[in-house]
């Protein structure tokens, strides 16, 4: 399976955001890409960055780039994850799942604090999806601080999981940076699951667009700060020695019968 990550520099105009998003589908789609990963509200802007208030946003001009996404995925038969704020009963931090059957699934955000808790409503979906018979997890941004979030994926037993970030300084800070690739590159180690994941690049990139494997190594990264896109040509592979040691070990700790 063929997955993208593609990193952009965020605005708070939905119809900029599409078209760079569209490109990106295009680009992918060309390249023989099945999936394609969009950051934390990838479509509206980021609440407080890029959007001062939420009940601003023109929602006929978001349903109808909504359509133009699923639309996308259709036409390109290409499944498309993108974040955006959501309107729905509540205001939701989400991630929309596109696929080229022309469903939408989504997952909404769980872990909310300070701007998202002032804004948003917790969410209450597993992020749990299947795609090309590949089990996939998304989970946003915070979320990458508790283990819990990704211990709920590796109980599911997820092929890959998927990082959205919005995760951005006024000022270069490479310590976070770093900070964040930790938290990603341990998420992948404790779960024996490799991790993909995707931010936004403006003004400063603090958080990683990059592919991790089983073991927490990464495989490749894209340059910080700079728009790019991130293929992987992804296989599920059998575990090495290691990896069979803490899967078991997991496994017993959790109670759940190891199929390794």
């Amino acid at each position: 399976m063929k997955i993208a990550a593609f990193q952009f520099d965020v605005t708070g105009d939905i119809k900029n955001n599409l078209n760079t998003i569209k490109e990106a589908v295009v680009r992918a789609a060309k390249n023989g890409v099945d999936l394609i990963v969009f950051c934390e509200c990838a479509l509206t802007g980021y609440i407080r960055r890029d959007v001062d208030d939420p009940q601003k946003i023109d929602k006929d001009i978001l349903f109808e780039s909504m359509d133009a996404i699923r639309q996308l995925s259709v036409r390109y038969n290409i499944s498309i994850i993108t974040g955006s704020i959501a309107f729905d009963v509540n205001r939701y931090n989400r991630a929309y799942v596109f696929t080229p059957d022309g469903k939408v699934d989504w997952y909404d955000k769980r872990a909310l604090y300070g701007w998202d808790e002032e804004n948003f409503t917790h969410g209450n979906k597993d992020g749990f999806f299947e795609i090309n018979g590949m089990r996939i997890g998304v989970r946003i941004c915070f979320e990458v601080r508790f283990p819990e979030y990704f211990r709920e994926l590796y109980i599911k037993h997820t092929d890959i999981d998927i990082v959205m970030f919005y995760d951005v300084s006024d000022t270069d800070d490479a310590d976070r940076y770093e900070l964040m690739m930790g938290h990603l590159r341990t998420r992948a180690v404790e779960n024996v699951t490799p991790v993909l994941s995707v931010n936004s690049i403006r003004p400063y990139q603090t958080a990683p667009t990059c592919f991790i494997d089983a073991s927490g190594r990464v495989l490749q990264k894209c340059k910080k700060d700079v728009q790019d896109m991130l293929i992987i040509d992804y296989d599920k592979k059998e575990p090495d020695f290691g990896e069979i040691g803490r899967k078991r070990y997991s496994d017993s700790l959790l109670g759940i019968d190891s199929d390794t």
